[in-house]
């Protein structure tokens, strides 16, 4: 089969297209045909060396897929060798084939093509647990979510609205990204090139700060965020595309009772997992289903452009998920 392979940690251009035997699944396994392969800021963390695999995974990228079963473990009880499938995988995404636990597989979503299937398993997943579970976020409670225009940030904005915010903001990088977001659902748009986040914030609320916020970014804005929060507002850490806060006042985060807190999703147990998957079909998938939330998909590659994929993620220019398409 066809795989891309990390020839060594760098830019894009280390992403080459190799081939491998095809896995054989384990008892609880099932194998995936891959149709379509979404991609993730996981995925330009591994390329780069920063984000290793789990123990046991695969080396190949890719976190989230859409396929066909094409075999069975020899204890899998919920598939049968056809059925159209979405997996989150540990890795090895990017490939004609995959390996993914039947815990952490789903049926095909009603209403879906593979491509816009594709791009649910790590992205709603990541949003469900920080946003919802984590974050504790409900109905009537305002919100602020960096990076606005990215596959979470779209995601978290239109479940966001789905499930009763009171008050969406995002941050995004241009007009085109303002405007799709506010088409998406945030009240709130915020070019951060043009405006100061913390400024519109404060002035959007009654200088009272918002109640939760996602962020994928670190770097200066972990700081600026206290500033942003309302009291006993939660603060969700998911990724950290600007590197460390390398300057925190704490004094923000006692005086206004904040808890700030992280998590990742792929080192978590199968049956984690599953259980995060429940929560999703009970609760989310009514409203994909319904076609009020949909996954934004921006543009595809074919499977061997993957390196490409990867240089329109790092130009920041994209509006919700970039996926890779596989030709078998």
């Amino acid at each position: 089969m066809t795989v891309i392979e990390i020839t060594r940690p760098g830019d894009p251009h280390v992403l080459q297209p190799t081939h491998r035997p095809v896995p054989e699944p384990g008892p609880r396994d099932v194998l995936i045909r891959v149709h379509a392969a979404g991609v993730n800021g996981p995925d330009l963390l591994q390329r780069k060396g920063l984000y290793d695999p789990p123990a046991g995974a695969s080396d190949i990228p890719g976190l989230e897929i859409a396929g066909q079963i094409a075999a069975l473990g020899s204890e899998v009880t919920r598939f049968a060798v056809g059925d159209p499938v979405i997996a989150l995988v540990t890795g090895g995404g990017y490939a004609q084939y995959a390996i993914a636990d039947e815990r952490t597989t789903i049926p095909l979503p009603s209403g879906l093509s593979m491509v816009e299937a594709a791009a649910l398993p790590e992205t709603f997943m990541t949003v469900w647990v920080n946003l919802f579970q984590r974050g504790q976020f409900k109905a009537g409670e305002s919100l602020l979510i960096h990076g606005g225009a990215s596959g979470i940030g779209t995601t978290a904005t239109m479940l966001a609205k789905a499930l009763g915010a009171s008050k969406i903001f995002t941050t995004v990088g241009n007009p085109q990204q303002q405007a799709a977001s506010l088409a998406l659902g945030a009240d709130v748009a915020i070019n951060y090139h043009q405006q100061d986040f913390v400024e519109q914030v404060m002035l959007g609320t009654d200088q009272r700060g918002v109640d939760v916020i996602v962020d994928i970014i670190a770097g200066d804005y972990v700081a600026r965020n206290f500033q942003a929060a309302a009291m006993n507002a939660r603060i969700v850490q998911i990724g950290v595309a600007k590197g460390p806060a390398t300057q925190v006042d704490l004094f923000p985060m006692l005086v206004k009772r904040l808890t700030h807190m992280g998590s990742t999703l792929r080192s978590r147990s199968p049956d984690d997992k599953a259980g995060i998957i429940a929560d999703l079909e009970s609760r989310v998938w009514p409203h994909v289903q319904s076609g009020a939330v949909k996954p934004l998909i921006f543009r595809t590659f074919d499977l061997e452009d993957a390196a490409q994929a990867h240089a329109l993620m790092e130009s920041g220019q994209h509006i919700g998920k970039v996926v890779l398409t596989v030709a078998h």
